[in-house]
């Protein structure tokens, strides 16, 4: 038998490419790959790239140097390492990457990487191999199965990818060139899918897109299936305790999505809802297709169908063209909106979308100074937030053991990070926790249970059962 060969993939960005690096290793595995935390130890490295965040391609360059040497050490070892660059910055730059860095053997986007086994045979005998274009088959009809192991290694949380793409074409975003049009996929797929991962002990499922609730799948009956009526289906599926999507458009809540928020329990009240600006003048130049009024409504419908429901959200400061009054509206909004978390961001062009040639007029002091007082308003309102729940007994779904010696953390409903001292039994329920403190972000408490299970579960850590 062959030893394994030896994959080491880094991510970077979004949930989707945290989701495709997995499906990367699990596409792999057949060919005998196996995972490496050392990038220097492995036959194989891939980076999986982001091109939202600023600075993304300098990164993925400099990053590119350091394997440049680890490629040069395996060679003198008598190793021949593959080095594959992915995803977005693969899909806008491929051929500037093929320029730049000649180490680079592969290079694949966001929408062909199960053609990976391929382009690596490729590599090797051509000496180097890309694919850029998209694909007209669905990349998820050849994508390997996650092996069983698999799914119960990376825990009792998943995500999903149930639709990809975006159509709306925001001034400031590259999504539409990198990802493509919006697609989504049928849902008995996406059924099939979770199913697989909640008979492998998944209890938490994350449903990810670039606009997630534009979804408009084909259904069992015949119909387009929107995100609400997906989420009820897939909330029938025994094991599954915990729904969650991301990340929405304002534009595209719908009845149905705001009555599952109603009327199904496994759905959880936190909503990550990007507005980006809270000015209509900034929202109309960065083509968002909804204004401020229009987004203060939308979460007025979601608070109206359930009250504990909770935001986070996504913002740019400095867009060409933002004045000091459009920045004090983003403020007054959120201000008014009240969030849990949020992010936000100094505005940095990419190359080849429309506001790249917009003339930028807000100073680089200027946007630093935008960013520190919004992000002030934001980390009051998460404080607050949290600390909100200092003394209240909430539902925690325990998720693995904590740094420290006898603590397990798991998650609120709202993401929150909450720590007990218990025995590790306890990962994969939801049980009851009364927080007691807050240490910057986390939740230290004990479990809510009667006196007795509390004594039991204290005394398995103490012996060692």
């Amino acid at each position: 038998m062959k030893p394994p060969r030896k994959l080491h993939i880094k991510s970077y960005g979004c949930q989707m490419n945290v989701y495709d690096a997995q499906r990367m290793v699990d596409t792999l595995a057949p060919e005998g790959f196996v995972e490496t935390n050392k990038a220097e130890d492995a036959d194989l490295v891939i980076l999986n790239t982001c091109h939202i965040r600023e600075k993304a391609s300098e990164k993925v360059y400099s990053e590119l140097g350091r394997l440049r040497v680890a490629k040069d050490e395996a060679a003198r070892e008598g190793r021949a390492m593959q080095i594959a660059v992915a995803g977005c910055v693969a899909q806008a730059e491929g051929g500037e990457i093929t320029r730049r860095a000649p180490v680079v053997d592969v290079v694949v986007g966001p929408q062909s990487y199960h053609h990976l086994p391929e382009l690596l045979k490729r590599a090797r005998n051509e000496g180097r191999a890309i694919e850029t274009e998209f694909p007209a088959a669905d990349k998820f009809g050849f994508l390997a199965q996650p092996r069983p192991d698999a799914i119960r290694a990376r825990g009792i949380s998943a995500f999903v990818t149930v639709q990809e793409g975006c159509d709306k074409f925001c001034t400031f975003c590259v999504v539409p060139y990198t990802r493509g049009a919006e697609v989504s996929r049928p849902v008995a797929k996406i059924v099939d899918d979770v199913k697989r991962l909640a008979d492998n002990g998944v209890r938490e499922l994350t449903l990810i897109g670039q606009n997630v609730n534009a979804y408009h799948g084909d259904g069992p009956d015949g119909k387009s299936w929107g995100l609400g009526k997906l989420l009820e289906r897939l909330a029938e599926i025994p094991g599954i305790a915990r729904l969650r999507y991301s990340t929405s458009h304002p534009r595209d809540v719908d009845d149905s999505l705001i009555a599952a928020h109603r009327d199904l329990d496994a759905l959880m009240p936190f909503v990550h809802l990007p507005v980006q600006s809270g000015s209509d003048r900034i929202l109309a130049a960065m083509n968002r297709k909804h204004t401020a009024d229009d987004y203060r409504e939308v979460i007025d419908r979601f608070r109206s169908a359930r009250q504990d429901i909770a935001f986070s959200s996504d913002f740019i400061v400095g867009f060409p063209g933002e004045s000091e009054q459009d920045f004090l509206a983003t403020l007054a909004l959120v201000t008014q909106i009240g969030y849990a978390a949020a992010y936000s961001f100094k505005y940095s062009a990419r190359p080849g979308t429309p506001a790249a040639d917009m003339q930028e007029t807000v100073s680089p002091a200027e946007m630093d100074q935008r960013l520190e007082r919004l992000q002030d308003l934001i980390d009051s309102q998460q404080s607050a937030f949290n600390k909100a729940a200092i003394g209240s007994t909430v539902d925690v779904l325990f998720e693995r053991p904590a740094r420290k010696d006898g603590q397990i953390v798991g998650r609120t409903a709202f993401l929150q990070p909450a720590h007990v001292m218990a025995s590790p039994d306890i990962i994969g329920q939801i049980l009851p926790v009364r927080i007691d403190s807050l240490e910057r972000y986390s939740f230290l408490g004990e479990l809510a249970a009667p006196r007795d299970a509390r004594e039991s579960a204290l005394s398995s850590i103490a012996t060692g059962a």
